[in-house]
């Protein structure tokens, strides 16, 4: 008979593998835009671009909200336009251990606000050029907290930006048999 308390043998044995599978080759996959990340960079181009024709076709675009908008919405253009190239050619897969999606997650969280407050800022001068580039600084605000939402998701996850991550995870339990009292 075994006394009250722990058991004699009681083994547990956990592995955790992670496998990370990435093709470091430069190549241009058009793929990619029909991806949601993909399609949320496009929106997020598109609406910074327009917005940015929008204010500088309003006489009043040389005023400070006018110089405001056009300076985040053309950073935001450039970065992200850049980032979609990156993606678009697997650079951001060549280049995997650079961590991309918390460089992404900063930039987007950071630009959710900046794009609101321009959007915000744009409604307030009432012009025709104005009002539609407030439309589109609204659209890319909701573009950009999206894709904040998606890298915030991803980091917690500890995923790759680009490539796949797989991790396994195997637990063993090894406990003696019940002896009956």
């Amino acid at each position: 008979m075994v006394e009250g308390g722990f058991p004699g043998q009681h083994t547990t044995t956990t592995m955790v593998t992670s496998s990370t599978t990435v093709q470091t080759n430069i190549r241009f996959d058009p793929l990619y835009v029909r991806t949601i990340p993909g399609i949320l960079k496009v929106v997020q181009v598109v609406c910074s671009l327009v917005g940015f024709i929008c204010i500088q076709c309003s006489y009043l675009n040389t005023a400070s909200k006018g110089v405001y908008f056009s300076w985040i919405s053309m950073i935001a253009f450039w970065f992200t336009g850049i980032l979609l190239g990156f993606y678009l050619f697997h650079i951001v897969e060549k280049f995997y251990k650079i961590p991309w999606l918390k460089i992404e997650f900063v930039f987007t969280a950071l630009w959710t606000l900046l794009y609101l407050i321009a959007a915000i800022l744009a409604v307030t001068v009432h012009d025709n050029p104005h009002s539609a580039a407030a439309f589109f600084g609204f659209s890319a605000t909701l573009a950009y907290a999206l894709d904040a939402f998606l890298k915030w998701r991803g980091v917690r996850a500890g995923g790759l930006a680009q490539g796949t991550r797989v991790v396994s995870k195997q637990t063993t339990s090894v406990a003696p048999p019940r002896e009956a009292y």
